[in-house]
């Protein structure tokens, strides 16, 4: 589903509105430039961390700053013997999977998208600080769709909705709460097996 929303697959048949707009009808940079994704496995460039959080150099070290402050990075960078002109390796190599996802999010603070795909984005993350990142998507990204692919249920319980995917297909869609009034649900037994009924 995230595939066909980037547009990085085209449907064969349905389509996808964002507002009553069909994403097919729009133009990649312009669809892709309104979403934003933390994906599982965070993607950075080699060079100079700020520039990994800002490549077209859009933002002011101010901005900068705040949203490593709001992505719990701010620390961390300080500690850093050139701040934001460290030096990422390729691939990011020599920041561990949980910081590169938080730069992740710190870049996702930057550009404030109306829609935010978060790609099991936490799953590298101690439980700590996966409660920080979510409180902080909860309260920066309020007026935003947020998307959430998780198997962690704990971040996606007090969601608006949830759909449960089996086999690729949609298995069930509702509140979070009418699905765990459904002793008979899948995802009361997933929230069942995770410990939180």
């Amino acid at each position: 589903m995230t595939l066909a929303l980037f547009r990085l697959i085209e449907p064969v048949e349905g389509t996808i509105y964002i507002d009553d707009v069909n994403v097919a009808k729009l133009g990649l940079y312009d669809l892709r430039s309104k979403l934003t994704i933390i994906p599982q496995d965070p993607v950075l460039f080699t060079g100079k961390l700020r520039m990994n959080l800002d490549p077209f150099d859009m933002y002011s070290d101010k901005d900068i700053w705040t949203a490593l402050e709001l992505a719990h990075l701010k620390s961390f960078v300080n500690t850093l013997e050139q701040g934001l002109q460290h030096e990422i390796t390729e691939g990011g190599d020599n920041l561990s999977v949980g910081q590169k996802q938080l730069v992740c999010l710190a870049r996702a603070l930057l550009r404030k998208s109306k829609i935010l795909v978060l790609d099991e984005a936490t799953a590298a993350v101690d439980l700590e600080t996966d409660d920080l990142i979510q409180e902080t998507i909860r309260r920066e990204f309020k007026d935003c769709t947020i998307i959430t692919i998780a198997h962690r249920l704990n971040t996606i319980i007090d969601y608006d909705k949830v759909v449960v995917m089996d086999k690729g297909e949609i298995a069930e869609f509702d509140t979070p709460s009418a699905l765990l009034e459904n002793t008979n649900s899948i995802f009361y037994s997933m929230a069942k097996e995770a410990g939180l009924v």
